[in-house]
């Protein structure tokens, strides 16, 4: 029975779990961030290769 108390009132587990829901968090936040940069980022290359494509003609 004293084991059966312990385990309940051990929440290193639950803990652990609030960390990696945090970390997942950041995780897909990152993601979506850098996604939205590198369409951007490819936008001005694109751009950019256009314009020297029209200068060197």
């Amino acid at each position: 029975m004293q084991k059966i108390r312990t385990f309940l009132k051990n929440n290193k587990g639950a803990t652990a779990i609030e960390y990696g829901l945090i970390a997942a968090l950041i995780a897909v936040a990152a993601i979506a961030a850098m996604s939205g940069l590198g369409n951007s980022l490819s936008g001005t290359f694109n751009n950019v290769s256009g314009k020297l494509q029209n200068a060197a003609s």
